[in-house]
């Protein structure tokens, strides 16, 4: 890798925003450890505890992705604003 190569890379970098919403990695922690909970009790045989944590699981995931949508409409409405 060249230096004109590692110094786009570094450009790319400093062009990302921080993640604006806390609650997003929050969500997916809590999915990531429902899941693993859920495939646990699976493996241990305990089906019925397995099952609860799969729909859990599900909830989740989809209340993650909810507000991940919800963070890029409020926060494109924002920007869309700011160039008025």
């Amino acid at each position: 890798m060249g230096m004109a190569d590692a110094k786009q890379v570094e450009q790319l970098f400093d062009q990302k925003k921080p993640v604006k919403n806390p609650l997003v990695p929050v969500g997916a922690l809590i999915t990531a450890g429902v899941l693993t909970a859920g495939l646990i009790s699976f493996r241990q045989g305990n089906s019925q505890l397995g099952q609860k944590l799969m729909r859990a699981r599900v909830v989740v995931q989809g209340a993650t992705v909810a507000l991940m949508v919800g963070s890029a409409y409020y926060y494109g409405e924002q920007f869309r604003g700011s160039k008025k």
